[in-house]
């Protein structure tokens, strides 16, 4: 029997588009699922585009106060894809408010943000799934489990890049993406939030780090009206850019390997290019986002000259079966999100958590507040793995 399970979306943006969606795909591609969800209300405070989203998708409701969402008994679940700055007031309003929560990373602005949520969540006794959505490719899972069967050996060293383009352009609008007080850090939060989770995800916890940062583009104009993803702004004030474009950093993890984190906002020519390279003493793994259904993998007894060979993952690989029928034929970005909004309805049917978790959002900004401690610093800082 499939029972109903009542959920919103509170801030409509494009991560609200994508949330959306992928709850209305979940049928289609997991119908063993138990719970189906039903699209009860979408929150969005710019005038009209609840309104709007709500008459596309299919909401029951449409509002421009999430508070109402959280008094809803028919909302059982809610996505959290908010700005940063209400990320901690929304999520922990939901969880005592008995919601089940699936909030975007980085949830808030600092790693005591993430751990208000996350210890909300623990006491309401509610499920609550964070966005970190690369580490549900089939391929990263697989180079997952490739690296834990020992079958590269022991990791020495890697490297995690995630450059993008998306701030690159000098008329790019001055939203809320480029301040302190509401964006909190720059591409930390943005993408190196993503590279940190991936590296935990991969290699285990990181024990201590060295960063430096850098502003590439100090000014913008301010925007004159709502916006959405990467506006352009052409004309308005101007004002500083108040968080960093740009993020390199050193990692010594707690087994000993090596490894290099870097990340820009701000980099032309490259679109989306995310992906690691990890090493280990008798072989190594290679992923590109923009290959996501590819790994190039190097494994045997030869060390030098030992060649690296394309492999296209397929059915027996992470959850590509519920996509696709063979190897090589391409899954895409929303694709993930649809597997995180399974594994997210699957919590809550269970009653256990699968997938990234809250605590999994703790890890990930503990990591992001000791680089930008030690971009200020200029030295090497600890990471606290419990925290």
């Amino acid at each position: 029997m499939v029972d109903t399970l009542g959920v919103a979306v509170v801030g409509f943006g494009w991560m609200g588009r994508v949330h959306t969606q992928a709850y209305a795909r979940l049928p289609h591609h997991y119908p063993q699922l138990p719970l189906r969800p039903e699209l009860v209300t979408v929150a969005e405070e710019v005038p009209g585009r609840a309104e709007q989203a709500a008459e596309q998708f299919g909401f029951a409701a449409a509002t421009r106060d999430w508070r109402a969402v959280a008094a809803d008994p028919r909302v059982r679940a809610v996505s959290i894809t908010a700005p940063n700055f209400l990320h901690r007031e929304i999520g922990v309003a939901m969880a005592e408010a008995g919601k089940h929560i699936w909030i975007e990373k980085p949830v808030g602005l600092t790693a005591g943000d993430a751990r208000a949520v996350a210890d909300a969540v623990a006491t309401a006794g509610v499920q609550g799934a964070v966005g970190f959505n690369y580490r549900n490719a089939p391929a990263v899972e697989t180079a997952r489990e490739l690296i834990a069967s020992g079958e590269l050996g022991a990791v020495t060293h890697a490297r995690f890049r995630l450059f993008s383009d998306y701030a690159a352009h000098p008329e790019g609008a001055l939203t809320w993406r480029y301040e302190r007080q509401r964006g909190g850090s720059g591409v930390l939060g943005d993408l190196a939030s993503h590279g940190a989770d991936l590296a935990r995800f991969l290699l285990g916890d990181i024990a201590s780090l060295t960063a430096d940062t850098a502003i590439f583009v100090p000014e913008r104009a301010r925007p004159t009206g709502a916006t959405a993803g990467h506006s352009r702004a052409v004309g308005g004030e101007l004002g500083p850019v108040e968080n960093e474009d740009y993020v390199s950093c050193l990692l010594r993890f707690a087994s000993g390997a090596r490894g290099v984190l870097e990340a820009c906002r701000v980099s032309v020519g490259e679109q989306n290019n995310y992906g690691f390279e990890v090493h280990g003493t008798k072989g190594a793994v290679f992923w590109d986002f923009r290959r996501m259904n590819e790994l190039g993998i190097s494994r045997g007894e030869a060390y030098q000259d030992q060649p690296v060979s394309t492999v296209y993952v397929g059915p027996g690989h992470g959850e590509f079966a519920a996509f696709q029928p063979g190897a090589a034929n391409a899954m895409g970005y929303d694709d993930l999100k649809v597997i995180e909004a399974y594994r997210f309805l699957r919590s809550v049917a269970e009653g256990t958590p699968h997938g990234a978790t809250l605590p999994d959002a703790v890890h990930s900004a503990v990591v992001l507040d000791a680089m930008a401690r030690s971009a200020d610093s200029g030295g090497w800082v600890p990471v606290d793995a419990h925290a």
